[in-house]
């Protein structure tokens, strides 16, 4: 389970949901947004394992530093919220390797079995995998999305809020192109309410209700990598029969020559 923890004038009750996982009986959350140092207490006394999603190797060192059990090390090519300093995995994944004592996995750019072997190679223990699962038979977005999915390109992504220091990279769609064009016209002077309205509680008219031009949703370049909507079942069994294959006959065939 996600629990994002994000600034707000009227913030969610957290405890309440922690609790609510608690007798729920998870026992795996990422977190995500702020510092998550001031729940932990409760979710460890659970016997809850705790992933930290992180964009940069001190933000992971600091989830490290307050007993987080894992990383989600979040490179520039994610989707969504992905920080100010632009680094991409193939430099940040064995950054974070350097540098890390627990476990990490990668996000941002996971699709298939070659991400996974580039995963593992560059250090992490597995991949986060967003949009991929997005256009599978059963995840519940509206089949436009995923059409959308399927036919977009690692081009087809913007990067929006740069100016508030809240960078998110999201799909382009007619909505996202107006925001880019605010921004651009309002400059240093931009303040969130100038683009609330492309921006704010899009998700769920885009994913569920399939208004495609609303405004920002979140999609990282791994677009590019996704060129069908498979079941789970059989895009989980493709990339790790494909993961195998890579590795038995390229990259060992490679050591013995």
């Amino acid at each position: 389970m996600n629990l994002t923890f994000l600034p707000s004038l009227s913030p969610p009750d957290y405890p309440g949901l922690i609790e609510v996982v608690i007798k729920g009986g998870v026992r795996i959350v990422e977190t995500a947004g702020n510092n998550p140092a001031k729940w932990m207490p409760m979710m460890k006394e659970a016997g809850i394992k705790v992933i930290h999603k992180c964009t940069a190797v001190r933000h992971s060192l600091k989830a490290e530093s307050i007993g987080c059990d894992a990383v989600s090390v979040d490179g520039f090519e994610r989707g969504g919220h992905l920080g100010e300093d632009d680094v991409p995995n193939f430099i940040l994944l064995p950054r974070a390797a350097e540098e890390l004592k627990v476990p990490f996995v990668a996000s941002g750019g996971m699709a298939d079995a070659r991400s996974l072997v580039a995963a593992l190679a560059l250090g992490a223990e597995g991949m986060n995998v967003g949009p991929r699962f997005m256009a599978t038979k059963e995840a519940p977005t509206h089949d436009n999305v995923k059409r959308a999915l399927v036919a977009a390109s690692e081009l087809d992504t913007r990067l929006v809020m740069r100016p508030l220091r809240n960078t998110e990279r999201v799909m382009v769609n007619v909505g996202v192109e107006r925001l880019i064009e605010r921004e651009k016209a309002l400059g240093a002077a931009i303040k969130f309410e100038d683009i609330i309205a492309e921006v704010a509680g899009i998700h769920p008219n885009v994913l569920v209700e399939r208004q495609m031009d609303a405004g920002a949703w979140s999609c990282g370049m791994v677009a590019g990598l996704i060129h069908d909507v498979p079941s789970v079942r059989d895009l989980i069994t493709r990339i790790m029969s494909e993961a195998g294959a890579i590795i038995s006959k390229r990259l060992e065939v490679m050591i013995r020559a």
